[in-house]
C-alpha cells in the first residue's frame, strides 16, 4: 500500500506514468485524471464493442497492409485449378486414409479473402489471450489505485483494444501474404468442408524448387484436403486445440517491473511516444509455468495433427509423385522452424504455434500405420484421450508395439468409446 493515501499508485508500476499529470489537482500529487483523459483519447482510434480486440481496427489494418505488400483478384482459371487438384487429391486420399472425403467444395482465395474469411477464427484464438492480459493490468494496481482510476478503466481498456487491434492486423496482413491454404498453420482456419488455395502464395512457395506448379498445387491441395478429413473426422479436434490456447491464456503474468521501466522513459504528454512503447512489447506477458505447460500441449497437439497429414501424405504420393518428398522437406522444414505463425503470436503476446516434433509425430503415425494399417492409425483420433502423448512422441516404436500388444486392442478401443458416450451423456433424471 501506499505511504502517501493521497496518491494510490505511488510505489506501483504505473507511477511515472501518472506522475507527470500531478500537481495539478492538489496536495499529494494526486493524478489530474481530466489530463489524463485528454492525452489518452487521442490515442483511441474506435469501439472494441466490450471486445479486448478492436476487430474493426485489424481488419482495417490488414487489408491495407495485404494492399501494400500486393494482392491480386482470382481468375476463374484459378478456381478451376484448385478444382481439379483437389478432386485428384480426394482421389489419391482415398487410398491412404479410412476418413472419408470431407471437402464438399473448394475455393481460390485471394489474400484480402483470406483475411476476411478467418478473421472470426482468429478472434476466438486472440481474444482469450487480450482478455487476460487486460485482466493481469488491471489486477496489478492496489485496490485504492483501482478505484481512483475507475472512470479511466473503460477508456485503458478501448486503447489497449485498439492497440491490439493494430498489432492483430499488421500480422494478419503479413501472414496473408505466406499462408498457401486455410490450414497451412495447422488450425482450422476457414469453413468447415471447404478446400481452399492460394494461388499467389502457391506460386511464391514453389520458387525455386525446381517442381512443376501442377506437383505443387497438387501437393499442397493433399495437405489441405487430409486437414479436412481429420478435422471433420474427428470433430473434437477444433475445440481440443483452441483450448490449449485458452490454457495458455489462464496462465498469463504481466511483468509490472518491466512497465514501470518502460514508464519512465516515455514522454506522457507525447501520445505516439506512449502508443509505441504499447506496441513494443510493454504489456507482453512473461512465461509463467502454467503458460509453458500449455505450450507444450498445443505443440504436441500440433505435431501430432501435422504428423498424422504427412503421413496420410506420404501414403497417398509413394508409389505416383516423385517431387513429394522434396515438397515435405520443404513443408517439414518451414513448419519446424515455426513458419508464418510463429511471428504472428509473437509479435501479439509471445504466443507459437510451432510443431516443434513434427518428425517425430511423422515417425509415429508412421509405426501405428505398420502395426495396425490406417484404419488402426486413423481410429487413435476418436478420442481425445487415445491420442499419444508427449512422452509417447520419445518412443514412437514403444508406443506402436503397445497398440498391439493387447494394451490398446481394437476392442479396448470400442470399449472405451463406449464408456466415454456414456459419461458425456451425464446422468439421467429419476
Amino acid at each position: 500500500m501506499s505511504d502517501e493515501p493521497d496518491n494510490p499508485f505511488k510505489g506501483t508500476p504505473f507511477e511515472a506514468m501518472f506522475q507527470q499529470f500531478s500537481g495539478a489537482a492538489g496536495p499529494g500529487g494526486t493524478p489530474d485524471l481530466n489530463a489524463i483523459f485528454a492525452q489518452v483519447q487521442q490515442l483511441l482510434s474506435g469501439s472494441t464493442d466490450g471486445k479486448p480486440v478492436n476487430w474493426d481496427l485489424a481488419k482495417d489494418i490488414a487489408r491495407k497492409t495485404v494492399a501494400a505488400n500486393g494482392d491480386r483478384s482470382v481468375t476463374a482459371t484459378d478456381n478451376d485449378r484448385v478444382a481439379d487438384a483437389v478432386r485428384l487429391a480426394e482421389h489419391w486420399l482415398d487410398q491412404a486414409t479410412s476418413l472419408p472425403e470431407a471437402s464438399t467444395t473448394s475455393a481460390a482465395w485471394s489474400r484480402a479473402e483470406w483475411v476476411e474469411n478467418t478473421l472470426p477464427t482468429w478472434q476466438t484464438v486472440v481474444d482469450p489471450v487480450a482478455e487476460h492480459v487486460a485482466g493481469a493490468m488491471g489486477s496489478a494496481l492496489p485496490a485504492e489505485a483501482q478505484q481512483l482510476a475507475g472512470p479511466m478503466a473503460g477508456m485503458l481498456r478501448q486503447l489497449g483494444g485498439s492497440v491490439f487491434g493494430a498489432q492483430v492486423g499488421q500480422a494478419l496482413g503479413e501472414l496473408a501474404g505466406e499462408v498457401v491454404s486455410s490450414s497451412d498453420i495447422g488450425l482450422p482456419l476457414g469453413p468447415a468442408g471447404q478446400a481452399i488455395l492460394l494461388p499467389d502464395n502457391v506460386a511464391k512457395f514453389s520458387e525455386g524448387l525446381g517442381v512443376t506448379d501442377e506437383d505443387v498445387r497438387l501437393y499442397l491441395a493433399l495437405r489441405e484436403c487430409a486437414h479436412q478429413r481429420l478435422f471433420t473426422g474427428a470433430p473434437w479436434l477444433r475445440q481440443h486445440l483452441f483450448s490449449h490456447v485458452a490454457d495458455y491464456a489462464a496462465g498469463i503474468q504481466v511483468d509490472t517491473g518491466k512497465i514501470e521501466s518502460a514508464m519512465t522513459e516515455v514522454d506522457m504528454q507525447n501520445p505516439e511516444a506512449l502508443q509505441a512503447a504499447l506496441a513494443g512489447g510493454m504489456f507482453e506477458p512473461e512465461d509463467s509455468e502454467q503458460q509453458k505447460a500449455a505450450l507444450v500441449r498445443l505443440e504436441t497437439a500440433l505435431a501430432l495433427v501435422e504428423g498424422w497429414v504427412d503421413d496420410v501424405v506420404r501414403e497417398a504420393t509413394k508409389d505416383r509423385m516423385p517431387a513429394a518428398v522434396q515438397l515435405a522437406e520443404t513443408v517439414r522444414r518451414r513448419r519446424a522452424a515455426g513458419g508464418p505463425a510463429e511471428q504472428t503470436f509473437a509479435t501479439l503476446v509471445g504466443l507459437q504455434l510451432r510443431p516443434r516434433r513434427l518428425r517425430d509425430a511423422a515417425n509415429l503415425w508412421a509405426a501405428v500405420r505398420d502395426a495396425r494399417g490406417s484404419e488402426g492409425r486413423d481410429a487413435l483420433w476418436s478420442h481425445p484421450d487415445l491420442l499419444p502423448t508427449t512422452a509417447d512422441l520419445d518412443d514412437p516404436i514403444g508406443f506402436a508395439q503397445q497398440t498391439t500388444s493387447g494394451e490398446l486392442s481394437d476392442s479396448d478401443i470400442s470399449a472405451f468409446l463406449d464408456e466415454a458416450a456414456k459419461d458425456d451423456e451425464g446422468p439421467k433424471d429419476q
